[in-house]
């Protein structure tokens, strides 16, 4: 019996004209690449860098032995390697006199102003203004300078200030107290102003404190208040009112639906926060939550104090 047997398969060959992978060409556009995208810490210092690169690329072939190719390549490295030592020294000697000058212009406006540098309000910006790193950090204290040079916020409350509300500062952190809130709750309720009170509580400073201490709680809360403070109006001022509660008193004609809308998105959109602990940064994310108080509400400002508060923490 005879058994019909499939035909074989005609063997595939590749195609005369195929070219073999481009090493060599490949290598040149990853380093061109990589190249581009390094930061131009220090201008000359990046040009030097780019023209060394580009004039090594030229230097790969498109066909290349390895025992060729990988000395080049370590080459490329090391050109690399070099760029970023010098980049971290340039961006290091930047940041060192940065805060030089932040220091000296901050000791002559206080100077300027008649303020000693030990004083309560003072010491926390003279005792930080040479270790900031993080941006939260930097509008952190850009908070705390604010609070001290207008410290009845800058909607035009600072003319008529009464001069206690100046010692109302927290010697620990900056922020202003519930005394500086009453104050300017009063101001506002005396204009016939309208607005809002806004509570904004903090969780988990307490599992911070036991774990970090004190000094984390308080750049937390200094963080928080510098990001709620960027999200409200330039007007409008935030107090510490508690260890796990800032205050903000809003004077707007706006609707409580549309007041509470923009409470909700400025929780929405709360994000990391960076504080220090023990000299390294550490990310750290404070749940907010908010409670909305029309002004018209309170019968004097003193009612501001029947709001809850909680008792201090001993951490």
């Amino acid at each position: 019996m005879t058994v019909n047997q499939a035909p074989p398969k005609p063997q595939t060959r590749p195609a005369a004209n195929a070219e073999a992978p481009n090493i060599g060409r490949g290598l040149a556009l990853l380093v061109e690449g990589a190249a581009l995208n390094m930061p131009e810490i220090d201008s000359p210092t990046y040009k030097l860098f780019r023209e060394t690169v580009s004039a090594m690329v030229k230097k790969i072939p498109d066909r290349l032995p390895e025992t060729q190719l990988l000395p080049l390549v370590k080459a490329i490295i090391c050109e690399f390697e070099s760029y970023r030592y010098g980049a971290d020294s340039a961006l290091r000697e930047q940041l060192t006199g940065w805060r030089t000058l932040a220091g000296t212009l901050l000791g002559e406006l206080l100077g300027a102003l008649g303020i000693h540098p030990s004083s309560g309000s003072a010491a926390p910006l003279v005792g930080k203004v040479g270790t900031l790193a993080s941006g939260d950090q930097i509008r952190a204290y850009q908070v705390m300078l604010e609070e001290l040079l207008h410290p009845g916020g800058k909607g035009g409350a600072t003319d008529d200030a009464d001069p206690s509300e100046r010692a109302a500062i927290d010697d620990v952190d900056g922020l202003r107290g519930g005394s500086a809130a009453q104050q300017h709750l009063q101001r506002v309720m005396d204009r016939g102003g309208k607005g809002f009170v806004v509570l904004f509580r903090l969780s988990c400073l307490g599992v911070i404190g036991e774990r970090f201490g004190v000094e984390a709680v308080h750049s937390s809360l200094n963080a928080v208040s510098a990001f709620i403070t960027q999200s409200l109006r330039s007007s409008d001022a935030v107090y510490r009112w508690s260890d796990s509660a800032l205050l903000a008193i809003l004077e707007t004609p706006a609707t409580e639906q549309m007041t509470t809308g923009t409470m909700q998105r400025i929780v929405n959109n709360n994000r990391d926060i960076t504080v220090e602990i023990e000299s390294r940064n550490v990310m750290l994310r404070i749940p907010l939550s908010f409670e909305l108080i029309p002004i018209s509400r309170f019968q004097s400002s003193d009612d501001l104090f029947k709001l809850y508060r909680e008792p201090v923490s001993k951490f």
